[in-house]
């Protein structure tokens, strides 16, 4: 049997994307041979400790260059941007079967797949890159994803919110109109890969809606509530703002009084 916090700190703690990817794809097959162990008598680290590759070089969104899907240029651009989504995505799906210790098992299990399907994305899109003759790391990203993993680094509640429901969930909004865009550009590629990817997101968010309702319940809050409190505590400019996929959103896991308030001006 091999532990799975163990696995989780040789991939958190170490910053080789060849290693994370590695470590998330066995720790994946060995879920599902039966062979892990849900032990937890180690302390946990604490998430300063998590350690990222040297590149690419982490910007301030507001320094971030701006992509139009009209030029080559912005096309690698934006698979960049999205690849250094999914590549943060997975440490952020590390961290949070990590983090919080004494749950269910179901849980652990959830975010291992959660972080094995963000590996697939994220390898996805570097070879979608290589084939437009750039490497993963060469143009600068978005330096704030992983802003929401530290600041709720002792909340699961904070965490479900902010990540899957929150960050990821946006992803269910935009990416639609985005795959039309490529639709229109003939890049068959990149349509199956997003596609793909947002099949997956769905699933993702639903599994943080419910636990999200399931450990609200366990502690004695109403969810629809507690997940407001929760975004406007953690989200800065006070909550996302839309337009919302409403019915995406619904399938993973979103109530009709939440989708009102979140599209409330």
């Amino acid at each position: 049997m091999v532990n799975l916090f163990e696995l989780a700190e040789a991939c958190l703690f170490q910053s080789s994307i060849s290693e994370k990817l590695s470590i998330s794809h066995n720790a994946k097959a060995l879920l599902d041979e039966g062979r892990l162990d849900f032990g937890d008598n180690k302390p946990v680290q604490l998430i300063s400790a998590v350690k990222f590759p040297n590149k690419p070089v982490l910007l301030a969104p507001r320094h971030m260059p701006k992509r139009n899907l009209t030029s080559q240029d912005g096309v690698v651009a934006f698979f960049h941007a999205i690849a250094h989504v999914e590549f943060m995505a997975i440490s952020l799906a590390w961290d949070l079967l990590y983090r919080f210790r004494g749950l269910p098992e179901q849980f652990y299990q959830d975010w291992l797949i959660v972080a094995d399907e963000e590996a697939q994305h994220f390898e996805l899109l570097r070879q979608h890159l290589r084939e437009l003759n750039v490497e993963y790391g060469d143009l600068p990203a978005h330096g704030g994803l992983w802003d929401h993993a530290v600041e709720t680094a002792d909340d699961l509640l904070a965490r479900l919110a902010l990540v899957p429901r929150c960050m990821e969930a946006r992803g269910l909004d935009v990416t639609p109109a985005i795959i039309a865009k490529f639709v229109t550009l003939g890049d068959e590629a990149g349509v199956a890969i997003l596609t793909r990817i947002m099949t997956d997101e769905v699933k993702h968010v639903e599994r943080g809606s419910y636990w999200f309702k399931f450990f609200c319940n366990q502690q004695g809050f109403e969810p629809e509530t507690q997940f407001k409190a929760l975004i406007c505590q953690y989200y800065r400019g006070g909550k996302p703002k839309g337009p919302f996929n409403r019915e995406m959103r619904k399938v993973a896991g979103f109530s009709e009084a939440e989708l009102d308030w979140l599209e409330e001006i």
